[in-house]
């Protein structure tokens, strides 16, 4: 395979905690986790992705998120594990796409749509990050959405009567057959 070309707008702006994650080697990561924000912007999602919800004093985040506009920005190395995946974080890195999913009412199941499109320039950018880690991480050979890892149903949050899945991102409006096209990496599902 050719060598990527370079991404065209990365951002590094770490987490604060950064260097509380765990470090690992780089040939330990098998496997990508595409996942959407579920928030309206990337501003949203770094607040989210600042907040410190373990003892360690490290939060919730993916590795980059990528913009609307095809921008990325690298929040944790991928040489740190980071939470992003339940039980499978270790093994994977994690890139976050802006997409407002099922924000504000992410478990209420009147609103279980994920409507908005991924923008062409994110799809592109996005491939052009994933070729530039299948370059980059030896150990790299799979793909998955989050929600193919995560597939929990949980007690919707108008009626606990009801279930509906903890996680649907990427979500039915992710290109999975364009962006499969386009890498060397074999989606896998739980």
């Amino acid at each position: 395979m050719p060598v990527a070309a370079p991404i065209p707008t990365l951002v590094q702006q770490p987490l604060p905690y950064v260097d509380r994650l765990p470090r690992r080697a780089r040939a330990d990561i098998a496997l990508v986790v595409i996942h959407c924000t579920e928030l309206p912007d990337l501003a949203t999602a770094r607040s989210y992705g600042e907040r410190v919800l373990y003892a360690a004093g490290t939060g919730n985040s993916g590795h980059w998120y990528i913009d609307r506009d095809g921008t990325i920005v690298e929040y944790v190395p991928a040489e740190h594990v980071a939470h992003h995946v339940r039980g499978r974080n270790a093994e994977s890195v994690g890139i976050e796409l802006v997409n407002r999913g099922r924000f504000p009412h992410w478990l209420d199941s009147r609103h279980q749509a994920m409507d908005e499109p991924y923008p062409d320039a994110q799809i592109e950018a996005l491939i052009v990050l994933l070729r530039q880690l299948c370059d980059t991480l030896p150990s790299l050979r799979a793909i998955a959405g989050h929600e193919d890892l995560d597939v929990e149903q949980v007690p919707a949050s108008d009626d606990p009567q009801l279930r509906v899945p903890r996680k649907r991102d990427p979500g039915p409006r992710f290109p999975w057959d364009a962006v499969l096209a386009q890498v060397p990496l074999r989606r896998i599902v739980a």
